[in-house]
């Protein structure tokens, strides 16, 4: 678990044997020099989430370290957060403490915050939510100025909408992107911004169409897409699927193509293993795909995608884990090599760090 307050003055300290390390991994693969894209030390999350911890009738903010997991960590504040999320904290739980029927029985609270200004804020609880409660919570979200969604099991109750929605700037653009409740967006705003971009160079001079699996809400693809003649993404979340058609609209983007399939099912559509009716309209044999562009989960890719891989001129390749990256990129190298890498520290004063390779092919 990260740790409440950390020294800005020891980030260099934090992040050298984590390039060290990616650096010493992918050695044998001919690596060259790893742009390198730092992160603020501090408020740099866009998302926060907070067990609420009961002491009579106080409430705190708390998280639980993983070597003692029922001993709480109580916290006022937490300085990695971004700085509206910090603000709006001790405001919140004040609110809170005034009113009984938000109080009662809340055990954690989500904080999503963005660059553009926008905070969703969602309350948890082990009860049932009634009238009372949203005539409470519509008095919170007015008294903060913020968006509130109340969660129980097998309820939600949104008050105005779960989404907010980001704006970007990426290489003179600026791009917006609708972030939904409970869906994934990159935590870290900044270090984003600087994905985007380094993806945006590399892809600059490749030409052609490009292929995106695991597109999710379309973070990449809104990007990427004035690079490419036309894009073909995929992606299997329905919400995510919405997202993207949401952003691809709201920046002007008609080239891309979207597709809700795994990406084993894409790559045997692509080998004419099977057809599918969820590409009826989509003419794969018009595409003259150059580029594989890639954001897996942190299990890397499955030994299909491998394959379908090795048939592009180019990949492009960010990866959560170097571990697994490194994995494939040794299932890759009798075909292609690494032209470009970049390193990106997401996650700062943790063990994790991002990457990004260009392959291409030998």
């Amino acid at each position: 678990m990260l740790q409440p307050s950390h020294d800005p003055a020891a980030y260099e300290a934090q992040l050298a044997p984590k390039l060290a390390q990616f650096k010493s991994d992918f050695a044998p693969f001919a690596l060259p020099e790893p742009a390198v894209f730092r992160s603020a030390p501090l408020h740099y999350r866009q998302r926060a989430e907070f067990r609420m911890w009961h002491e009579g009738e106080d409430l705190h903010y708390a998280m639980f370290d993983p070597a003692a997991p029922k001993t709480p960590v109580l916290m006022e504040t937490f300085p990695v957060a971004a700085e509206s999320i910090c603000t709006l904290m001790p405001r919140l739980k004040t609110a809170l403490l005034a009113r009984p029927e938000l109080r009662r029985k809340i055990f954690q609270v989500n904080f999503l915050a963005t660059l553009s200004g926008e905070m969703l804020v969602t309350l948890l609880y082990h009860r049932a939510l009634d009238a009372a409660w949203e005539e409470a919570a519509r008095a919170l979200a007015s008294e903060l100025g913020i968006l509130v969604i109340g969660r129980s099991l097998k309820q939600k109750i949104v008050l105005e909408r779960d989404w907010l929605l980001e704006e970007l700037q990426v290489q003179g653009r600026h791009l917006r992107y609708q972030q939904v409740e409970g869906s994934f967006s990159q935590p870290n705003a900044g270090i984003n911004q600087q994905m985007l971009g380094w993806a945006c160079e590399q892809a600059a001079t490749l030409g052609g169409d490009l292929l995106e699996l695991y597109c999710g809400n379309g973070n990449f693809t809104v990007a990427l897409a004035p690079h490419f003649g036309r894009v073909l993404a995929t992606e299997m979340s329905k919400s995510s699927v919405r997202a993207a058609h949401y952003n691809l609209e709201a920046n002007g983007i008609d080239t891309v193509s979207m597709v809700r399939m795994a990406s084993e099912e894409i790559s045997d559509a692509l080998a004419r293993v099977r057809p599918f009716t969820r590409l009826k309209d989509v003419d794969l044999d018009s595409y003259r795909f150059s580029t594989l562009f890639l954001d897996p989960p942190r299990a890397g890719l499955d030994p299909a995608t491998v394959a379908l891989a090795r048939g592009f001129e180019h990949i492009l390749y960010i990866s959560c884990n170097p571990q697994t990256l490194r994995d494939n990129v040794a299932e890759l190298a009798a075909t292609h090599r690494i032209a470009a890498a970049a390193v990106f520290d997401q996650f700062p004063w943790t063990h994790h760090l991002e990457c990004g390779l260009l392959l291409t092919r030998r």
